[in-house]
């Protein structure tokens, strides 16, 4: 009974704040539990303390980059399966065809994003891993 009413949880690493708080109100209301980390080695450490059911990641944050931390979560046994939506500014085709196919994230959506491609991005994301 307790599994039914478990939560999906989301990271969300990004250095913007308002940001962060958007993405909480766009997915908390569908019954996702988000966390946001300011910065990657926040969303490092988060992550490694109490591993989520999703990632969502930004690119370009100073200190280190969202690339960075990508690397870092994939070269962990405990976190290399999470799945990782990208959510950039980087928004060139040579970024999405490196971020989709050449560094395998689940999905790249690019800022600004409307609402709803957010929400069917995580949505088509967390199916296809439960498939």
């Amino acid at each position: 009974m307790e599994e039914a009413n478990k939560k999906t949880v989301v990271v969300y690493i990004e250095d913007d704040l308002d940001l962060i708080d958007l993405v909480t109100r766009i997915l908390t209301p569908r019954g996702f539990e988000v966390k946001g980390a300011h910065g990657g080695q926040k969303g490092l450490d988060l992550i490694f303390h109490d591993p989520p059911d999703l990632i969502l990641l930004d690119l370009m944050m100073p200190g280190m980059d969202g690339w960075e931390v990508y690397q870092q979560l994939r070269a962990n046994p405990s976190t290399k399966h999470i799945p990782v939506i990208v959510i950039t500014a980087k928004a060139q085709d040579i970024d999405r065809v490196l971020g989709l196919h050449i560094a395998k994230v689940q999905d790249y959506i690019c800022k600004p994003f409307r609402p709803q491609e957010l929400l069917d991005s995580v949505d088509r994301v967390l199916r296809e891993v439960k498939a």
